[in-house]
């Protein structure tokens, strides 16, 4: 089979290298120049473990290829799946869908025959049907399906995501479009994955569903956490205590300063806006956004607390500042809002992140980069963990002591054993633990 792959973001290149590495002939095609020259040359736009090995081995098997050509892409192709960007719209909160329905005119007039046109992109309902209104007026006759194929790749592990997914979802109303995606996906049948085929809004809303939930979640154990604070009990125990219960499942019940990345904030806020303009409100989801914005705000000011009632001119170390570890994404990450006010305050920071490519040119020119955690920590009045990169746990407490100015440590991921660390001298403390 041949593919064609609109978008060499973080879900295109991905999912493009995952299906050439299933056997398929998958071309990437992208308007950005220097992207694609760049992937041609063997360097990955963003940091993903294991992707440079994936899309290194299967160029050079002859399966996978980059070009700006969309001409050259559709060429040929079974299908041609759309990965572009859906941004927030500006002012109201809704998905931008003007780069998704500009592709998809372009792929209708680019096409020589028979094809199925998947929208890849995170998309609100009715995203599809507008799609298939598109191509009826460009090209009614070229025979072209409509489907929808919502990814659910997480940063960090987006690799094994694809190649051992929780399931495969398939929005299509004809036949053929079907036979196609479900031909495409055989290899994961297999290992027995399950396909999900529903109707393209279904396939939509499943997307925006999931990621709501999750997000809920997240911001559920978080005001428990808080709570657990001022009643002296523990969120990890209460955490485990719940995920015990297989209806509830562990995932997610982890807390920390507030969720961010590509999808949460976005896909929350897209959900809400759609339900707003069906009639629906989704009131749940509505709460989650407020209170998860305010959660980053709070962390802020929880820090500029602990640095006594005059913090400027104090020094900070802040170890990680993507919004989760294993990637080097910046997307509203709970360092956007942490960060800035306390520049604002006058406090001194110094962060590390062993990705910072995108975290430089992203926060405030005030905040200065450290070569690693110690040499961040090094004079620091008090430490904050953002991220919870692995590397932060295997970090002597004794080493830590030794290397900062304060005794303050903030562990707003709880990477530390509290006993441990206040033994080695520190003034710590953590979320949703006594």
């Amino acid at each position: 089979m041949r593919i064609a792959m609109i978008g060499a973001g973080y879900v295109g290149l991905v999912s493009g290298a995952c299906f050439a590495e299933f056997g398929v002939d998958v071309t990437v095609m992208d308007v950005d120049p220097d992207r694609i020259a760049g992937l041609r040359a063997g360097r990955m736009p963003i940091y993903e473990p294991g992707l440079d090995t994936l899309v290194a081995e299967n160029v050079k098997n002859g399966r996978l290829s980059f070009t700006t050509d969309l001409a050259e892409a559709v060429r040929g192709a079974d299908a041609v799946f759309l990965a572009v960007g859906t941004p927030t719209r500006r002012g109201d909160g809704h998905a931008d869908l003007t780069y998704v329905y500009a592709a998809a005119e372009q792929v209708a007039k680019a096409a020589e025959g028979p094809l199925v046109l998947v929208t890849k992109s995170t998309v609100p309902v009715g995203t599809g049907r507008e799609v298939q209104a598109i191509v009826r007026r460009v090209r009614p006759d070229a025979g072209i399906s409509v489907a929808s194929n919502p990814e659910f790749l997480r940063e960090g592990s987006a690799i094994g995501d694809f190649m051992r997914p929780d399931r495969v979802v398939i929005g299509v109303d004809d036949a053929r479009a079907e036979a196609v995606l479900k031909r495409l996906y055989r290899p994961l049948y297999l290992i027995e994955t399950p396909v999900l085929s529903v109707s393209i809004e279904s396939a939509e809303l499943i997307k925006y569903a999931a990621n709501a939930f999750l997000a809920t979640k997240i911001t559920f154990i978080n005001e428990i956490a808080d709570l657990c604070e001022k009643v002296g009990a523990d969120v990890h125990d209460v955490a485990r205590g719940m995920g015990l219960d297989g209806r509830i499942g562990r995932k997610f019940l982890h807390p920390g300063p507030g969720y961010g990345g590509s999808c949460f904030p976005k896909d929350t806020l897209a959900l809400a806006r759609t339900a707003q303009d069906a009639g629906s409100p989704v009131r749940l989801v509505e709460t989650t956004i407020a209170v998860n914005e305010a959660r980053k705000a709070r962390m802020a000011e929880r820090i500029l607390a602990a640095l006594g009632p005059d913090p400027k001119g104090k020094r900070v170390a802040v170890l990680g500042v993507t919004f989760k570890p294993e990637t080097d994404d910046m997307r509203d990450a709970p360092s956007l809002v942490i960060l800035p006010r306390l520049v604002a305050a006058g406090v001194s920071v110094v962060a590390f992140d062993p990705q910072p490519a995108h975290a430089r040119q992203a926060l405030p020119a005030a905040v200065g980069f450290a070569e690693s955690a110690l040499g961040a920590a090094e004079g620091a009045d008090a430490l904050v963990v953002l991220t919870e990169w692995n590397e932060f746990r295997a970090l002597p407490p004794n080493r830590l002591k030794a290397a900062m100015k304060g005794d303050v440590i903030l562990d707003l991921r709880n990477v530390w054993d509290p006993a441990a660390m206040r033994a080695a001298g520190f003034t710590y403390s953590s979320i949703g633990r006594p």
